[in-house]
């Protein structure tokens, strides 16, 4: 067990090792069966929580401030937009000033070539731990509640456990590419062959790509990538598919949203989870476009455990707090 947590950020999946990640996941079913009991665990008393949110949020701001009150804390929900933040504070002065206010800064920004690189910058002018709620490049908490989710349904030891993760149509917007290339990152490391599908036109930033293959490498597990949706959901242990934008291939709006047009077939249904395992899990961080991304007989039907994740966030999230906040 891992124990060098307190004061440091969490902004990148890899920025925790693979045994603090386990020492992550130890702590957050502890919490879990704690609040299951209703035992008291106010491992966090008088300490408070900045959420700076650049875009809007369901399970996110409800599992952080949720998580705050449970660990004895407080959350404060910070609008970009109805505060100073739009008409000038700099991430430098979020950094410095927020860093005094508070004991930890959480920050969901997530505009393309621009939220990763804003949330470092508040890093570096703060003294208190800065956790990325999303950005443009990763989503690490999501990522650790799904990690805890699969072990959960699957099992601790994942080797050779086949985890898709899949683009998938939506017509709502472009959304960000920090999920899946946060499920690359981290799967790889925890024993999973992954298999990462989508169109030619959605591909994945290329250093995370390469960090992804250096993980399998190191850690002796498969990671492929396809264009063929059937071919990837073939005897899937566990399929992850959810839309995101080409970012790599366009910035415009119009651009974009012809190409997602093209692929209106990629929808996750009965069909697709035939090819999968009989016991595999449909999982997404929602909130899915359901006819679109994946079916109702399917989000709602016996493979998904995506009620079961959503949960996850709120242990997940409390375990690295009362790891870097105490």
């Amino acid at each position: 067990m891992q124990t060098n947590f307190r004061g440091r950020d969490f902004i990148g999946d890899l920025d925790f090792s693979k045994e603090e990640v386990e020492t992550v996941l130890d702590v957050a079913w502890d919490l879990k069966r704690k609040r299951a009991l209703g035992q008291p665990h106010a491992l966090l008393d008088n300490k408070t929580l900045a959420m700076l949110f650049f875009f809007t949020s369901t399970r996110t701001r409800g599992s952080f401030e949720s998580g705050m009150a449970q660990l004895g804390g407080h959350a404060a929900f910070i609008d970009s937009e109805t505060t100073q933040i739009s008409h000038g504070d700099t991430a430098k002065e979020i950094g410095e000033i927020f860093g005094r206010y508070f004991d930890g800064i959480a920050i969901r920004q997530c505009d393309w070539q621009f939220g990763n690189g804003y949330i470092n910058d508040v890093a570096k002018a703060s003294r208190v731990p800065i956790l990325n709620m999303q950005c443009d490049v990763y989503h690490p908490f999501q990522c650790l509640a799904d990690l805890m989710t699969i072990q959960e349904k699957k099992g601790r030891d994942l080797k050779r456990k086949k985890v898709v993760v899949s683009w998938a149509y939506a017509a709502s917007y472009s959304k960000p590419i920090s999920v899946p290339q946060s499920l690359i990152l981290q799967m790889t490391r925890f024993g999973c062959d992954v298999v990462l599908a989508h169109p030619p036109e959605f591909k994945l930033m290329p250093e995370i790509v390469q960090q992804a293959k250096d993980n399998a490498k190191k850690y002796g597990t498969g990671f492929d990538i396809t264009d063929n949706m059937d071919e990837a959901f073939k005897d899937a242990d566990v399929v992850y598919p959810k839309s995101w934008g080409p970012m790599l291939t366009t910035t415009g709006k119009e651009e974009g949203k012809a190409l997602i047009e093209k692929y209106k077939s990629w929808i996750t249904d009965e069909r697709r989870m035939d090819l999968t395992k009989d016991d595999s899990i449909y999982m997404h961080c929602l909130p899915a476009d359901r006819g679109l991304e994946v079916t109702d007989g399917v989000i709602d039907g016996p493979h998904s455990v995506v009620y079961d994740e959503a949960e996850n966030r709120l242990h997940a999230q409390k375990a690295v707090m009362a790891l870097t906040m105490s």
